[in-house]
């Protein structure tokens, strides 16, 4: 079966969720470390999104100022 592509949204609710049970004290000591670097995953991907959708950005501006 295909993965299914993870979206901006999604990934930022996945943080929030982690967030959620590391402040609520959720997450035990034997999950604490993979949930730690799947946050990190999620951040890192969560930056490539957002500076990709930038840079297109400028680039259909900079389209439109020609």
């Amino acid at each position: 079966m295909a993965k299914k592509k993870l979206s901006y949204k999604e990934a930022v609710e996945e943080i929030e969720k982690i967030m959620s049970k590391l402040e609520n004290e959720e997450i035990d000591i034997d999950e604490l470390s993979k949930n730690v670097k799947r946050a990190g995953e999620l951040i890192t991907f969560c930056k490539q999104q957002l500076r990709t959708t930038e840079e297109e950005i400028e680039h259909i501006l900079g389209e439109m100022n020609e």
